[in-house]
């Protein structure tokens, strides 16, 4: 066995609890989690919906369709690439999805060979549900770390992002 210098600077590893990109999964898990707690207890979310979010069946994943999937409709090679997945999870998604009557698949207009997902009118006031929690755990954000650190840290992401965001 090799034994290695004794390096005083190794043996302080609290960077690894406060990277940036520690940080920005810890902070986009909590904000996705409060957009599903506002949802699931959201009255105008169908009741199935709202009882399926209150129980954590919808998760994570499924807010990818929520924030890809075009209103006109998507095939779902685009909705894969558009939610940075492979088209076999995001089909797998989608299935689950049209079984909750969230999303229906249905021709293409523009190519007989392809299918495109939509969203249902349950759908789209899931989606309603959607925009209002998100409003409601962006303003709780700013509430609780002020405006200014608020809107430097999204012009930040922003930026960070860039122009695919």
């Amino acid at each position: 066995m090799v034994s290695l210098p004794y390096d005083p600077a190794m043996t302080d590893d609290r960077w690894r609890e406060t990277h940036l990109g520690r940080l920005l999964g810890h902070a986009s898990r909590r904000f996705d989690e409060r957009v599903l707690h506002l949802m699931a207890h959201n009255v105008e979310v169908p009741l199935a919906l709202s009882n399926l979010a209150a129980r954590a069946q919808v998760g994570a994943a499924h807010i990818h369709i929520t924030r890809h999937l075009a209103l006109e409709g998507s095939r779902l090679t685009d909705l894969a690439a558009q939610a940075g997945m492979t088209k076999q999870a995001m089909g797998d998604l989608v299935t689950q999805c049209e079984a909750w009557g969230l999303v229906v698949r249905e021709s293409d207009p523009h190519d007989a060979r392809a299918r495109r997902v939509r969203f249902t009118a349950v759908g789209l006031a899931w989606l309603q549900a959607f925009k209002d929690a998100v409003a409601q755990a962006e303003a709780e954000f700013r509430a609780e770390v002020g405006e200014a650190v608020a809107t430097v840290v999204g012009m930040g992401l922003e930026a960070y992002a860039g122009p695919a965001a």
